[in-house]
């Protein structure tokens, strides 16, 4: 027969074991591979016409209106700076971007790489190692293929997102 002081402190244990595995630290890294994270930031909009479209689609209850990206943590001792890697409007603070994100008209886009120090720590999460050994060289070979035509709901940063990470990662 199990106490329940024992049951109660292995079950404590087990929250605490599946705790760690659904909300791993940004500072983690993986013994192989590069680490891969899926980040989002709130969109915003310069002033003027395109910030005034935003709140209208506020208004609308489009609320939760978020830039979702991916970035690598490479395993090297070398290089240390996070890669991002993103897709967005060729020009994200026109009028012609704000407006395509309330009619769903295709605007162009463009994928985006750059570099950060850290990984962020808010807003950020990890995904996993990656599944090779240089997950920069597979994100900018699946970049290559990436169409690069945005409509928002359809094919935009969400689903850049979705697929690059299902992409070898």
């Amino acid at each position: 027969m199990v106490k329940k002081e024992d049951n109660d402190s292995s079950h404590t244990k087990q929250k605490k074991t599946m705790a760690s595995l659904f909300t791993p630290s940004p500072t983690t890294t993986s013994s192989s591979g590069d680490t891969i994270y899926v980040a989002a930031v709130p969109l915003k909009a310069a002033a003027g016409p395109p910030q005034l479209i935003m709140s209208m689609a506020y208004s609308l209850n489009i609320s939760n209106l978020q830039h979702f990206m991916v970035l690598i943590k490479p395993s090297s001792p070398i290089r240390q700076e996070v890669l991002v890697f993103d897709f967005q409007p060729r020009n994200p603070e026109s009028i012609e971007a704000a407006i395509s994100l309330l009619s769903g008209n295709l605007i162009p886009g463009v994928v985006l790489q750059r570099r950060l120090k850290n990984v962020p720590r808010q807003r950020c999460w990890m995904v996993g190692p990656s599944k090779g050994n240089d997950a920069m060289e597979m994100a900018m070979e699946f970049n290559k293929s990436w169409e690069t035509d945005l409509r928002v709901g359809f094919h935009d940063c969400r689903h850049y997102t979705n697929g690059l990470v299902l992409y070898k990662l």
